[in-house]
């Protein structure tokens, strides 16, 4: 064998030695130590009860081992008491916001509750309207098929029932019914529109708006049997006197039609009078001033004239008359004016 084989031998043997001491020497400390902790925690402490009383004083014998793990016990579980009663309080916060969250979903649902009852009844009154406004105009309203057969109170048996799913609650029930009843509704106005755009141009032609722009207006004299003003003598009012409380606002054509009178008398004061489509006429006294000319045509809505105080009258208004043929007609029937206003 050569000399630097044996060399290399002998150095291996003797780091294999070296690392062998060493781990002993590592394990041997090691031992030691747990030892010299063992010795330690195995001294024996004794503890002595004293009572201020005359009783018999107590003792008991222990080592630091078993100490150290009492008291690491006892602080475990005053540690988990307050960890836990903190959770607690926690969870007791939590439900408290819940519970008010409760009661305000509650209070919101009641308030649900009352508006869907408000919706049923605006649509049993959309309804009664409608199916009148069907009739007048000769239009037939296709029927729902299934009809609730609940009390006259639950407003939903105003409304066919569709696909009502199992389970629902009951305002969910009433609007899948409401929303049933609507679409059903849609068809029906839809030929209300179509039949009033194909009148269009006969509506021009009958005195059917209001003669004064200012909507703050009042009927000051209805049509009919009346006190005069003036000489406060029994006579037939033949028109409708409109009163803004001042002059100045503006008087419009209550139909489309062509001007063939622009005047003044004692009586009247300045008036117009349009002549329209099938024999009617209106008349417009005691105007403060004239915006058309004789010959002139207007159109329903066109401005002609201002409320004054001109002829017999006590104060600025307008007297709108309207005439089929020789006949005075009451003009309240024909623009829907609220004499209580």
């Amino acid at each position: 064998m050569p000399k630097t084989q044996k060399a290399f031998k002998k150095i291996e043997k003797r780091f294999a030695s070296n690392v062998s001491k060493g781990f002993g020497s590592f394990l041997k400390s090691i031992g030691s130590f747990f030892v010299k902790v063992f010795k330690v925690f195995d001294n024996k402490l004794t503890v002595m009860i004293v009572p201020h009383s005359q009783t018999k004083v107590i003792n008991f014998q222990t080592n630091l081992f078993a100490l150290s793990l009492g008291v690491i016990l006892i602080a475990g579980i005053i540690f988990s008491f307050f960890y836990y009663n903190k959770k607690a309080l926690s969870t007791n916060k939590e439900i408290s916001t819940l519970l008010e969250q409760n009661r305000e979903t509650l209070a919101s649902l009641d308030e649900l509750r009352d508006e869907n009852t408000n919706l049923f009844q605006a649509a049993k009154r959309f309804q009664v309207s409608l199916s009148d406004a069907l009739s007048l105009l000769g239009i037939t309203q296709v029927e729902q098929n299934n009809q609730s057969s609940v009390s006259n109170s639950d407003l939903a048996s105003l409304f066919s029932t569709k696909n009502i799913s199992n389970g629902s609650s009951p305002e969910v029930v009433d609007i899948q019914e409401l929303t049933s009843y609507l679409e059903g509704a849609v068809e029906p106005i839809e030929q209300i529109g179509k039949m009033l755009k194909t009148q269009q141009d006969l509506f021009k032609e009958i005195p059917s708006i209001c003669p004064v722009r200012n909507p703050n207006y009042h009927i000051s004299m209805a049509f009919g049997p009346n006190t005069h003003p003036i000489y406060g003598t029994w006579y037939i009012h033949k028109g409708l006197d409109f009163s803004t409380w001042r002059s100045g606002d503006a008087v419009l054509a209550t139909a489309s039609g062509q001007v063939v009178t622009v005047t003044f008398d004692s009586s009247f004061g300045n008036y117009i009078i349009i002549k329209h489509k099938h024999g009617t006429y209106t008349r417009y006294a005691h105007l403060d001033s004239v915006r058309v000319k004789k010959g002139q045509t207007v159109e329903q809505g066109e401005v002609i004239g201002t409320i004054g105080n001109t002829g017999m009258s006590t104060g600025p208004h307008l007297h709108y008359e309207v005439h089929i043929g020789s006949d005075v007609v009451d003009p309240a029937k024909y623009i829907n004016i609220k004499l209580a206003k």
